[in-house]
């Protein structure tokens, strides 16, 4: 049975008197408040059933009973909201899984940054080319990318193309989980025209191979687990367009408590966990499970805090830390953070991002990032678990499906290969032969 506990007895709309920062300057309010409005009476996209589900799953994880893998875009757009892009991505993150749950023999919660990663947080508010300023690019659900006065204007119509694009793929999510396509004997399909004529390609197929040899041997035992004809996947995305979030939080009918309607788990980013902001406000209340992204300059005090404030009556899977500190500091700054929150005994799960802490600006002017370094934040997470005898728990990762030439090395895409497929709408992105060459790298760390 289910625990459920009181939060704070506060409503849900108490972080609209909090600084809210990272916030779209929306032009016209009143459309703004015209489109919440119909967004609060809309259904919501994810239920609270889904979400203490998936709490479950993460109290596991936190457990050091499974590993998280999260990943998908760094910001969806409505144009990428097709059936092709989504099974792309969702093919490559089920890949990722089996070589993670076969390959290191542990349960993988699968979870994407999909179906609501419309909004990204930016350094500076403007963007200027020559002698033009605009407001920058905050994502679909904001503006567009286009550099040009009228895209770049922050338009609240926007918000409702993200719950609609936000339902459709999550529409298709669940028919591709549950609908057969994602049986694990369709392991071996996955690959097929993808990557089987790359080394991480090669090592999946033989890899699938000893699974169908398995499932044979289970078969002619008479053992045919249910659980190998579909996936459980769950979504979730940056909770940073506050307007958003509160129009679509909604009261469990069995319980009166409060769920953020939009995705199963919401996280709160490096830029907005102002522990007296609107953001932390929010989340304090939703009872969805929560993450809290912590850079290199996150302290073990302010840990402790989010800790205390998101998750006061210290339940797992309530709370999951995701640390994103860069190669060059993952060692030196992670263990004091997960030796003071062991200590004081709070059940959290600790993921790894290595994205974001190694952004760099290539000559050409593209935002990339190196395959090592990715790779030596995760082999440095793990290294700092291992010493403090604490579970890793899992693996948050910006990733596409396609062939993209965004991040260098890993699958021999150097510098100059920059220019040829760059698609992101923001950071750049693993493709889907670095992805499964990192799932490979990262389960021999599991079984180490």
């Amino acid at each position: 049975m289910t625990t459920h506990h009181t939060p704070p007895p506060t409503t849900p709309d108490a972080w609209r008197g909090r600084p809210a920062a990272q916030q779209p300057h929306w032009p016209d309010q009143e459309l703004l408040r015209e489109v919440t409005d119909g967004l609060s009476r809309a259904p919501a996209l994810v239920f609270p059933e889904e979400c203490d589900r998936l709490r479950a799953r993460m109290a596991a994880v936190a457990r050091g009973e499974a590993f998280l893998l999260q990943g998908g875009d760094c910001a969806e757009t409505f144009a990428a909201v097709t059936a092709d892009a989504i099974n792309r991505k969702l093919r490559t993150l089920l890949q990722m899984a089996v070589v993670l749950t076969y390959g290191a023999a542990v349960p993988v919660v699968k979870v994407g940054r999909i179906a609501g990663q419309y909004a990204k947080p930016r350094s500076r508010p403007t963007e200027t080319q020559g002698d033009i300023t605009l407001p920058a690019y905050r994502g679909d659900a904001v503006n567009g990318l286009a550099f040009t006065a009228a895209d770049r204007r922050p338009d609240p119509r926007r918000l409702r193309r993200m719950y609609e694009a936000s339902a459709a793929t999550l529409n298709l999510v669940r028919a591709f989980a549950t609908g057969g396509y994602a049986d694990l004997h369709q392991a071996h399909t996955w690959n097929r025209g993808f990557v089987s004529d790359s080394p991480a390609g090669r090592r999946y197929e033989e890899l699938t191979d000893a699974i169908e040899r398995s499932l044979r041997f289970m078969a002619a035992c008479g053992v045919a687990p249910r659980e190998l004809r579909a996936v459980e996947f769950f979504a979730g995305h940056e909770g940073l367009l506050l307007d958003y979030e509160a129009a679509l939080t909604r009261t469990d009918p069995r319980t009166g408590l409060p769920y953020a309607g939009s995705g199963h788990l919401l996280w709160i980013g490096e830029r907005t966990r102002d522990l007296d902001g609107a953001h932390i406000a929010y989340f304090s209340r939703i009872r969805n499970p929560i993450a809290v992204k912590l850079g290199p300059n996150a302290t073990a005090d302010q840990a402790l805090a989010y800790s205390e404030k998101l998750n006061p009556t210290a339940e797992p899977g309530r709370l999951t830390f995701v640390v994103r500190m860069g190669a060059a500091a993952v060692r030196d700054r992670l263990p004091t953070l997960v030796e003071k929150v062991t200590a004081q005994a709070a059940p959290v799960a600790w993921v790894c991002d290595p994205m974001h802490g190694n952004t760099f600006e290539a000559p050409s002017g593209h935002k990339t990032r190196r395959f090592d370094d990715i790779l030596s934040e995760v082999e440095g997470f793990f290294a700092v678990h291992r010493a403090l005898g604490t579970h890793a728990g899992g693996l948050h990762v910006e990733l596409t499906g396609d062939d993209v030439t965004e991040c260098i090395g890993g699958d021999e895409v150097l510098v100059a290969d920059l220019p040829r497929r760059y698609e992101t709408a923001c950071d750049p992105r693993l493709n889907h032969r670095q992805s499964l060459e990192l799932a490979f790298l990262v389960a021999q760390m599991l079984r180490d």
